[in-house]
């Protein structure tokens, strides 16, 4: 096994841990989001937006082949081009954001190679 599949395999695991930890404690969702469910209805958008569908993506190689990482690390090029354009359409200089933007510039790259 070569180190870029040992490096995609990680990548694909952290999707889905990232998508476990928001489906059974989305409170910590407001750590790496910044947002807050205000109620039960918000809880079950974070339960189901960043836990089921990034368990679904971070899983999806596992079944599906080489593409579904190919699939993950374009997702993850086009969150980082969207948060990209947040960063300075909406000024939003918060070192948090910095640091999901190069997350994802990160493992998009090594997803699509």
């Amino acid at each position: 096994m070569n180190i870029l599949l040992v490096l995609k395999i990680i990548a694909a695991l952290a999707t889905a841990a990232t998508g476990l930890l928001a489906l059974v404690r989305p409170s910590t969702a407001y750590g790496f989001t910044g947002l807050n469910a205000a109620g039960p209805r918000g809880l079950s958008e974070i339960r189901a937006v960043f836990g089921g569908l990034f368990i679904s993506l971070g899983l999806a190689p596992f079944f599906l082949g080489a593409a579904a990482y190919t699939m993950l690390g374009t997702g993850y090029l086009a969150i980082a081009a969207a948060r990209a354009f947040s960063i300075v359409f909406d000024q939003s200089y918060a070192q948090s954001n910095w640091i999901s933007l190069g997350i994802e510039i990160v493992l998009g790259a090594i997803l699509v190679i």
